[in-house]
């Protein structure tokens, strides 16, 4: 994709007014990021998707940051690559809680994102995930919102059930016929 195509569209999320905005420094990085925006949605949590760069837009991403709050969001996750200074400006600009993903670029693996984002100065926090992590960015944004928001919280719980569910289920294939009832293993059978 050049800079002149559009990004596939995104569709239009929760109903509501946002409360998680997801924002990334350009397009490049919508391949990453919509793993966020996918993880609200199955959530039901009203999201705005943004391309603000620190770079390209200051002046727009500044405004950004400073009105987040103003216009009722409560979370942003950034996601950006290379400097990734991202997730830091806005984190300068807003009290609101930002989750940094740091973006893997083909020079350095996401390092040199993950070392700009995680390694903000003392008084301006950026809750860094993982290189390319923005389901689990959205999760972490998740569980703020779910301080509050009872339903959300009982949600989270269930999702984390599937999960162990689905571990299980995997250890089961993995183990079939292998351990004992009392978790021995068998000696004639290699999983």
């Amino acid at each position: 994709m050049t800079a002149a195509e559009p990004p596939e569209r995104l569709g239009p999320g929760a109903q509501g007014a946002p409360v998680v905005a997801v924002v990334m420094g350009s397009t490049s990085d919508l391949a990453v990021l919509r793993g966020a925006v996918e993880v609200l949605d199955r959530f039901g949590v009203p999201r705005e998707v943004r391309v603000l760069s620190a770079h390209r837009t200051p002046g727009d991403m500044l405004a950004f940051g400073e009105q987040a709050a103003a216009r009722g969001l409560k979370v942003i996750v950034a996601g950006a690559g290379g400097a990734a200074h991202l997730p830091g400006m806005l984190a300068a600009t807003t009290s609101l809680p930002v989750v940094g993903v740091p973006v893997a670029l083909a020079n350095l693996s996401g390092l040199d994102s993950l070392l700009s984002i995680v390694q903000m100065p003392r008084g301006v926090p950026v809750a860094t995930v993982a290189v390319n992590g923005a389901e689990n960015a959205a999760l972490l944004a998740l569980r703020v919102l779910a301080t509050s928001d009872p339903s959300l919280s009982a949600a989270l719980d269930s999702y984390r059930l599937e999960l162990a569910q689905g571990a299980r289920a995997q250890d089961a294939r993995l183990t079939d016929g292998c351990v004992t009832n009392d978790g021995g293993r068998r000696p004639d059978v290699v999983p």
